[in-house]
């Protein structure tokens, strides 16, 4: 079926809302993710944790063997000793370097895993979410949070979270080994700690404000690139190139200031954690010296604890440089996780219809609180009956087509099909009911058969197999049109589309959406000037195909030009977000009112 659209023309014509962002998920959502994840992970998480810790400790076997080996030059050993102890010291590193391969192993294969699964929520999620909540915070941010947001992820996970649990614990075993070796020099990790904790504490709220607006403003300009793109005609046709220009460019600009605003901090943070490892190093060096003179402690263990020391920095700057990227990861992880708090479309059995006729009182609707678009629709729509709704920009026709699709619910008075209220119906039997045809449809990367299967078939009689036989796509694809162009295709039905294999022309992808929706069998359809954006020649191709599609069901034609009007059988002039008048073509004619003056402005427009 054609898929609903949100592109800059609806948008300047009044009829759709502004823009609104997703939520962010808050803390107790983030912290159940994580535990839900340890915990389901756990085998995995302890193999990884293991093997990272056998290679810290093989690592942390090395400063000793070298103090061993530096006090053994110094005392007068043997060539032989010293092999030995040069020996053990390249063994300890093949051994680290094995461990930390199998650690990292362990690491990729747990966040490719974890990515897959969060991937798939997300979209299970988007599928389920109400159209009119898609149409209303626009396809950029969710574009954002499903791709570049899960790419920060991924990063969190496959990267910052292995390297900070590795530097974590290097840095606990190395106080341990330091604490082991001389408790006495290891006094001096006491002059940098509180140098190391202020400035972090100091860094990392403000940085993580920054990465919060970074990835919104990101959003921004994707969201901004987007519409930009499906509104080509639209800027083009309207001199729009300056103003969308200036406002991408806003919007960059906005992602550069929080990028020079995290740097500026990060010009603070990190030389202070540069210090607080320099100043214990510094006086190790000067308290190790004074220990020796005084026999408290020798040369080995001297060597083991300037080099642990001097340890120290890599994996405390690793710690929480990569803990900021992680905080990058849990910004993404709160806006993926915000898509959960949006209602969900009802999948239920809820309200069946008992017939086929639509019943409209007193409907009412606003997208934003206190700014109503319609004002008290009343409408009745026999079965098969074939209503055109025509007004100027901005009079709320399209607003009225998405009720009637169940796009958006009203705010006030009943909308039925069939006496049951549509918003208490499932999404399912509302599809199954009525069908929205819009300007754009989409071709899935896939087989021409995986395209047109999209609908699900229900069983015809009891054990009836709910699959579409090639009989029935066949059948769907004779009626639009398309019979021929499908068997002139390589493979015929299981030619690939819509990658690098067969190009669909704009034309042939518009008669393929309406080859699903026969599939799918609606007995309603409100069609949004499916064809308005086509060249003449594709467009009469697309009528043909249109005309097979519309026998013996009710079509609501939400109509732009006045071409086709004549052959409705009632018309709904609507203006200001009311219909104002309702009747056939020559009834309005004679009423001379809205409709024939909207007529005679149209009909002037043609002949010149």
């Amino acid at each position: 079926m054609t898929t609903q659209t949100t592109d800059t023309p609806v948008a300047a014509s009044g009829d759709a809302p502004g823009q609104t962002r997703l939520p962010l998920a808050g803390r107790p959502e983030v912290a159940h993710w994580f535990w839900t994840f340890v915990r389901h992970n756990r085998g995995r998480i302890t193999a990884m944790l293991t093997l990272f810790c056998l290679a810290l400790v093989a690592g942390l076997v090395g400063p000793r063997l070298l103090g061993h080996l530096v006090e053994s030059v110094q005392r007068g050993t043997s060539a032989f000793r010293v092999d030995v102890i040069a020996l053990a010291f390249v063994g300890i590193l093949a051994a680290q370097a094995v461990l930390t391969r199998f650690a990292q192993v362990q690491t990729t294969l747990l966040g490719e895993k974890v990515l897959a699964e969060i991937r798939e929520s997300f979209v299970r999620r988007v599928t389920r979410l109400p159209l009119g909540t898609v149409e209303s915070v626009g396809t950029g941010d969710l574009l954002s949070r499903a791709t570049s947001d899960v790419d920060r992820l991924n990063d969190g996970i496959r990267l910052a979270l292995p390297r900070i649990l590795m530097a974590a614990v290097t840095l606990v075993l190395t106080v341990a080994a330091m604490l082991l070796t001389s408790p006495l020099l290891s006094l001096s990790l006491l002059i940098g700690l509180p140098l190391a904790v202020f400035s972090t504490r100091w860094y990392r709220p403000r940085a993580n404000r920054g990465y919060e607006h970074l990835l919104r403003d990101e959003a921004e300009v994707l969201a901004s690139t987007h519409e930009t793109v499906r509104g080509a005609a639209t800027v083009e046709s309207l001199g729009l190139g300056r103003r969308r220009l200036a406002h991408h460019g806003d919007a960059v600009a906005q992602i550069v200031r929080h990028r020079q605003r995290i740097t500026w901090l990060q010009t603070i943070w990190y030389p202070a954690l540069d210090l607080s490892t320099m100043l214990p190093l510094a006086v190790t060096l000067l308290a190790g010296g004074a220990a020796y003179r005084a026999d408290l402690v020798g040369l080995a263990e001297i060597t083991a604890m300037v080099l642990y020391v001097q340890s120290l920095n890599g994996p405390l700057v690793e710690l929480l440089s990569w803990t900021d990227e992680l905080q990058i990861g849990n910004a993404a992880l709160r806006r993926i996780l915000g898509v959960e708090r949006l209602p969900v479309e009802r999948s239920d059995q809820g309200a069946v219809p008992d017939g086929r006729d639509i019943r409209l009182r007193g409907v009412r609707f606003e997208y934003e609180a206190g700014r109503e678009v319609l004002h008290g629709i009343d409408l009745d729509i026999a079965p098969g009956e074939r209503i055109a709704v025509v007004g100027t920009s901005g009079a709320g026709k399209s607003t009225l087509g998405k009720l009637l699709a169940g796009v958006h619910h009203p705010t006030e008075g009943v909308l039925e099909i069939g006496g049951a209220p549509v918003e208490r119906m499932s999404v399912d039997t509302l599809r199954r009911e009525v069908a929205l045809v819009t300007q754009e449809n989409h071709v899935f990367a896939g087989t021409l058969r995986s395209n047109m299967t999209l609908p699900e078939r229900a069983p015809r009689t009891a054990g009836d197999d709910t699959g579409w036989s090639d009989a029935d796509l066949w059948s769907a694809l004779r009626t639009v049109g398309l019979e021929e162009w499908v068997r002139s295709l390589p493979e015929g039905l299981d030619t690939p589309i819509a990658t690098d294999g067969t190009d669909v022309p704009a034309a042939t992808a518009q008669q393929l959406a309406l080859a699903r929706l026969l599939l799918a069998d609606p007995h309603t359809l409100v069609l949004d000037e499916a064809t308005a954006l086509m060249d003449p020649s594709a467009s009469r191709q697309v009528e043909r195909s249109m005309a097979a599609l519309l026998v013996g069901r009710s079509v609501i034609s939400i109509v732009h030009r006045l071409d086709s009007v004549q052959g409705a059988d009632r018309i709904a002039v609507m203006d200001g977000g009311r219909i104002v008048e309702i009747g056939s073509h020559a009834d309005l004619l004679r009423l001379d009112g809205a409709y024939a003056r909207l007529w005679s402005s149209w009909s002037v427009a043609v002949r010149r």
